[in-house]
């Protein structure tokens, strides 16, 4: 809007403008004169589009914990990848095993007991090849004999009960990020033995609340790599974060709020040969399909108000006025019956 109340002046001579209530000014401007400059008067479609620096990786890290105290004999190794069944540590030579489901563990499961928790825990024993039970909210003796079945594969004590602890729950299978203990070290519950993450690469950016109105799940993005190559991504998660406030010598800075945005790309090969590497994300934040559009210098801005745009027409010129829309990359969505793709349209000094 800047731009435009620079261009206040009238198009041609810099005469006052004076529209009428049909839009014309009835002729050219005060002294006859073409404006030193013309553009045309385009049907494109116009997106207003922002960029933002993204860090490619492998997602967000979480971190698995204890529940039970012991000796850590075991760990999944740095940068390997653990499914469903598979151990992520052991507790006392008891492996904790991965499963996965969104609900985490929270208590002993067996016989009797119902809930979310249950139906989670008997799909995962079934997609793991267990039978003889039914996969809903209900922990039957059948489920505690498959149970058992599944805890003699695992060389656990063949209780028939989950014990608490016993297994982790993720979104799916997860790739070892780092380690938070060392085999040999006491077992604390509550302590993080391991991060992870997800297994596909991805991009994260951290935007300001500000900015939340651009991360729509299930929207496109471009994604500009660091060999110049661009690639189409999708918003497939957003999550708002704390980050915490640092402080030195430069006095301490309070927490913020961060919307956390992670990205898919549309072509994973594309991401080949990068393990962490800077990306530049651009979100779309507006999208207008064939429109008229002339550049934002072109307009002017009327006495009684609104904006005009001024008509060149062989070598008479009229000032007419225009509804606008979106403002992108230097142009303007216009509309008025004055206007029509093609038209001429003149370039304020």
């Amino acid at each position: 809007m800047v731009i435009v109340s620079a261009v206040v002046v009238a198009a041609a001579a810099g005469a006052a403008v004076a529209v009428g209530a049909d839009g014309r000014t009835g002729g050219t401007a005060a002294n006859g004169g073409l404006p030193p400059a013309t553009a045309q008067v385009t049907r494109q479609t116009l997106v207003d589009s922002e960029s933002f620096d993204g860090e490619l990786g492998y997602g967000a890290t979480r971190s698995a914990t204890l529940r039970t105290a012991g000796t850590l004999t075991s760990l999944a190794a740095t940068g390997s990848q653990v499914t469903r069944g598979k151990p992520l540590f052991a507790v006392d030579n008891a492996k904790v095993v991965l499963l996965y489901g969104s609900l985490p563990a929270y208590r002993t499961l067996g016989p009797g007991m119902s809930g979310a928790d249950v139906r989670q825990f008997e799909k995962n024993l079934k997609a793991l090849g267990y039978t003889g039970f039914t996969a809903d909210d209900e922990y039957t003796s059948a489920t505690a004999d498959a149970v058992r079945r599944w805890q003699e594969d695992l060389g656990l004590p063949e209780t028939g009960r989950v014990e608490l602890g016993q297994v982790v729950y993720a979104d799916g299978a997860v790739r070892v990020d780092s380690h938070k203990a060392d085999v040999g070290d006491p077992a604390q519950p509550g302590q993080a033995v391991l991060t992870y993450t997800g297994t596909a690469r991805v991009v994260t950016v951290s935007l300001a609340v500000d900015d939340e109105r651009l991360a729509k799940r299930g929207a496109k993005v471009n994604v500009s790599l660091p060999n110049g190559k661009d690639v189409t991504g999708t918003i497939t998660n957003t999550e708002t974060v704390i980050e915490a406030g640092s402080s030195g010598a430069g006095g301490a800075s309070d927490p913020e709020t961060k919307i956390e945005v992670t990205v898919t790309v549309a072509d994973p090969k594309a991401l080949t040969g990068f393990e962490q590497a800077s990306a530049k994300v651009a979100f779309t934040a507006a999208e207008r399909r064939d429109v008229l559009t002339v550049p934002v210098a072109a307009l002017l801005a009327l006495a009684e108000g609104g904006y005009g745009v001024q008509l060149v027409e062989g070598s008479a010129t009229r000032i007419v006025a225009v509804e606008t829309g979106l403002f992108a990359s230097g142009r303007v969505e216009v509309s008025g019956a004055e206007l029509a793709e093609g038209a001429t349209v003149g370039m304020p000094t």
